[in-house]
């Protein structure tokens, strides 16, 4: 069980309305109560901020406004007390354009040698003023950006796949993949236990930069092997890295944030020699439907077992519509309802489950953001040129959490009333840690009795394959063996509108729906419902 902790939008640690690493130390013990295994951290890397730390200006140093080096030594120590392990984001498909490397090459003009480190072109057309190829940002307009040559003329054009603050690094460039080597080996000696890499899929391009010859090219993400995404070439390096994991003591974690067509070439990734873990996003993208789940579960589980790594499963995380609002069709009821039994279906299923900030609250989207509230750059750029990449509405799922009080900022920070980086709905007041707290029936004490219950049972967790059971339609029930004797589990999860009778498999252990059923013979699964069965 990893959760991800978004800095900022965790928890305040001095008051100045941004989370940061104190606020993180303070809170580990929560996440400890909560059950989770490891916590996953999203950037705090010193940085401009233009892609809330997505652009790194500097590898090895911590942003002032998450706190110094010291600080993030005083977590990775605390987590390790309580048992908790520490995974780090890093982000090697790209910098930040204030990066010393990209700097000097930008200031140096064409010729310098840094350039060779980056995806520096001659642009196309009479004088060089069209972009070097059709290639499309995933935050909108073109990929390429024009410099201005050191006597002011206009210059080449680099390479960026997301913001023009965010210049893709060359990774056939040697002095690149010494560097991230490096900067792996700098963290281990921290103490941190892995890595979650942003954007894995996208650190190699095809020789030449070929045109892709279509507009619209986000929608062809996660569907088809692009010119600038899924090159087999990224292989090479994760071989090379899972070296440097493996020259460390402990349980050390390499985890792909790979966007691939397919089930299979996710599993590319994570062969023996490469990455441990990637992300399971074709289980994410999937509606509220038995049909399309179990064909998703049955794909993602035979895509991992012939290279023997644990399928993992997700529901929300920074960059998506959360999935309380995802699933809910108009109806936050609804939506909150279906949560909770995805909740149950993906922890009963064999493998790791990845919790984002919020969800064991039953958070929804937070849809009506101001748009001078806003700080997504996918946002900015869409309404400045017209051009649209991503929604640039990834600003709802990163709203800061609520802990206690009535009235924001909920105790993100340590004063009442105090600062919010975004503001946080009045309705919130009955979604906090302090308000779910020891309520029976709340989604925060599902989640710790659910977890519990994976820890402690002996069908749960580890394991690379499930027995499907008959069942209607709209109906999905499996069975878990369980490992080295004891009982095994059931899990039943009605996606249908209507509740369903169906034979009592066993004795309920747990309903997202509140009490668990008392049957012997027959029960009835409510609507948008799951339970969970001891065999």
């Amino acid at each position: 069980m990893i959760y991800q902790v978004y800095p900022r939008s965790f928890a305040d640690g001095n008051g100045d309305g941004m989370g940061d690493l104190d606020g993180i130390r303070a809170r580990l013990p929560y996440l400890k109560e909560l059950g989770v295994d490891a916590v996953w951290l999203s950037p705090f890397y010193a940085s401009p901020q233009a892609d809330a730390g997505y652009d790194v200006a500097d590898y090895r140093a911590i942003d002032p406004m998450f706190g110094t080096l010291h600080d993030a030594d005083a977590v990775i120590r605390d987590a390790h007390a309580l048992g908790l392990r520490i995974i780090v984001d890093l982000v090697p498909n790209h910098c930040s354009d204030q990066h010393p490397w990209f700097r000097r090459a930008r200031e140096e003009g064409p010729g310098s040698p840094l350039r060779e480190r980056f995806h520096f072109r001659p642009g196309r057309g009479t004088d060089g003023e069209l972009p070097p190829n059709d290639w499309e940002s995933v935050f909108g307009g073109p990929a390429w950006t024009r410099t201005e040559n050191p006597d002011g003329t206009p210059g080449e054009w680099y390479l960026h796949l997301f913001a023009p603050e965010q210049p893709d690094f060359n990774w056939d460039h040697p002095a690149v993949q010494d560097e991230f080597r490096s900067v792996l080996r700098f963290w281990l000696d921290l103490g941190v236990d892995g890595f979650r890499i942003d954007v894995a899929h996208g650190l190699v391009k095809a020789a030449g930069l070929p045109d892709l010859g279509r507009a619209e090219q986000l929608k062809l993400l996660g569907s088809d092997v692009l010119p600038f995404f899924d090159q087999d070439g990224v292989h090479t390096i994760y071989r090379s890295w899972r070296t440097v994991l493996e020259e460390y003591p402990g349980e050390r974690i390499g985890v792909a944030e790979a966007w691939a067509p397919t089930p299979e070439r996710t599993a590319l990734y994570v062969r023996p020699d490469e990455l441990h873990q990637a992300f399971n996003f074709h289980f994410l993208g999937a509606d509220w439907d038995a049909a399309r789940m179990r064909a998703v579960i049955d794909d993602s589980l035979a895509a991992m077992r012939p290279v023997g790594a644990p399928t993992t499963w997700v529901l929300s995380n920074h960059d998506v519509v959360r999935h309380a609002t995802r699933y809910a069709d108009g109806d936050p009821d609804r939506g909150l309802r279906r949560a909770r039994a995805a909740t149950l279906l993906m922890l009963a299923l064999p493998g790791s489950a990845y919790l984002y900030q919020g969800e064991e609250l039953g958070l929804p989207e937070v849809t009506e953001l101001p748009d001078e509230a806003r700080q997504d750059p996918a946002f900015l750029r869409t309404s400045a040129d017209g051009q649209a990449g991503q929604d640039g509405l990834r600003d709802g799922c990163r709203v800061p959490i609520p802990w206690s009080g009535t009235q924001a900022p909920y105790g993100f920070g340590p004063r009442a009333g105090g600062p919010s980086w975004l503001p946080q709905p009045d309705s919130w007041a009955a979604l906090s840690v302090e308000a779910q707290t020891g309520r029976p029936g709340s989604t925060l004490e599902l989640y710790r009795e659910a977890l519990a219950a994976r820890r402690a049972h002996p069908a749960l967790g580890a394991g690379e394959s499930v027995e499907w059971l008959t069942a209607p339609d709209g109906v999905l029930a499996f069975r878990r063996r369980a490992h080295g004797g004891g009982q095994d589990l059931v899990c039943t999860v009605n996606t249908t509108g209507e509740p369903v009778t169906l034979p009592a498999p066993g004795r309920a252990l747990l309903s997202s729906d509140g009490e668990p059923p008392c049957a012997e013979v027959e029960f009835t699964l409510s609507a948008d419902t799951a339970v969970w069965w001891a065999v």
